[in-house]
C-alpha cells in the first residue's frame, strides 16, 4: 500500500485533488454491516484515494480500528490509515500496536494525543506513556516503516489557552518530529484555513501538505455538539439557517451538502491539493458534494 505522502504527490502531478474519507469503528454488528456493505461501497463509487479509521476514546477500539483498516485494504485495495493516540497506553503498548499494524500491512498512521476517556475531565499521562502527540510522532518515526500524519486546528486547539499562534507553533514542532502531512479539524469559515496555512508556510516555514477536513452537516444540534467538543465556530448565517430547518432533517441535510460544496469549491480555487471528508459512516452527503464538484 502507498504512503499517503506519495498519494498526494501522485495526485498533484496529475493536477487533481486527493479525496479521502474518515470512518469510525461501529459499536454494533449492524453498524459493521452498514459500514462495510453499504457506506464503503457507495463511497468507492467516487474513487477515493485513501481513507482513515478513528481510534476510540482511551484506545477502546484499538483492535477494531486495525481490523477495519486491514479489511478495507485487503478487500478493496484502498489505502487506509489507522488513528493512534497516547491515551491509556505505555510506550510498550504503543510499540505492540505498531508491530500489529505492520504485520497487517498498515503503513499510514495519524498520530494524536487523543481525548480523555469517557468520564474524565482532564487528560492525564499514564506512567511509561507520552504526554504530548509530538512524542508519539517521534516514537513512530523511530520505529520506522510508517508514513505519519498529524492533526491541525485552523482556529487553534481548544485546550491551548495561550491562543492559536502558540498552538500553530507547537504544530510546527510536532511536524518536525517526523510527520509528512497535516489533516485539519473541521471548520466552516475558509478564512480560518487560509490564515492557518499562510502562517504555517510563511511565518513558520512548515513545508508539509495541509489537508482540509470537511464536515457536511446534517442538523443544528449535530454541528453544535461537534463544535463544542473541538472549539470550531459556526458562522452566524449558517447556524441561523440550520435552526430554521431544525424540524426538517431532509432540508437540513440538503443545506449541509450545498454549504460543503461551496466551501470545497473555494478551497479548490485557492489551490488545496486534497479534501478529507468526515463521513460519520454515511455516504450520501459526501458523495453528493464530490459529484457537485465534478470530481466523481
Amino acid at each position: 500500500m502507498e504512503f499517503i505522502r506519495d498519494i498526494h504527490a501522485r495526485c498533484l502531478a496529475a493536477r487533481r485533488p486527493a479525496l479521502s474519507f474518515e470512518f469510525f469503528p461501529p459499536k454494533t454488528d449492524e453498524g459493521d454491516r452498514n459500514l462495510m456493505e453499504k457506506t464503503l461501497p457507495a463511497l468507492l463509487q467516487v474513487k477515493p484515494d485513501y481513507c482513515s479509521v478513528t481510534y476510540g476514546a482511551g484506545g477502546s477500539t484499538r483492535d477494531k480500528t486495525l481490523g477495519i483498516v486491514e479489511r478495507i485494504q485487503r478487500d478493496h485495495r484502498l489505502p487506509a490509515m489507522a488513528h493512534l493516540t497516547c491515551v491509556n497506553s505505555t510506550q510498550e503498548q504503543l510499540a505492540a500496536v505498531l508491530a500489529d499494524a505492520a504485520q497487517r500491512g498498515i503503513r499510514n498512521i495519524l498520530a494524536l494525543r487523543g481525548d480523555p476517556p469517557a468520564g474524565s475531565q482532564e487528560w492525564t499521562k499514564v506512567d511509561g506513556g507520552f504526554e504530548y502527540s509530538y512524542e508519539l510522532v517521534r516514537f513512530i518515526r523511530e520505529t520506522g516503516g510508517f508514513d505519519i500524519g498529524v492533526a491541525g486546528f485552523p482556529e487553534g486547539h481548544i485546550a491551548c489557552k495561550e491562543g492559536k499562534l502558540v498552538d500553530w507553533q507547537r504544530l510546527q514542532h510536532k511536524v518536525s518530529q517526523g510527520a509528512s502531512f497535516i489533516i485539519t479539524q473541521l471548520f466552516f469559515d475558509n478564512a480560518d484555513y487560509f490564515e492557518f496555512t499562510r502562517h504555517l508556510r510563511e511565518k513558520l516555514g512548515c513545508p508539509v501538505t495541509v489537508i482540509p477536513g470537511i464536515l457536511p452537516v446534517l442538523s443544528a444540534s449535530q454541528v453544535k455538539k461537534f463544535t463544542s467538543l473541538c472549539g470550531a465556530k459556526i458562522p452566524p448565517a449558517m447556524l441561523a439557517r440550520l435552526e430554521q430547518l431544525a424540524t426538517d432533517d431532509e432540508a437540513a441535510t440538503a443545506y449541509g451538502i450545498e454549504y460543503a460544496a461551496a466551501q470545497c469549491r473555494e478551497l479548490l480555487d485557492h489551490g488545496v491539493t486534497g479534501l478529507h471528508f468526515y463521513s460519520l459512516n454515511k455516504a450520501r452527503s459526501t458523495v453528493e458534494v464530490i459529484q457537485r464538484l465534478g470530481l466523481a
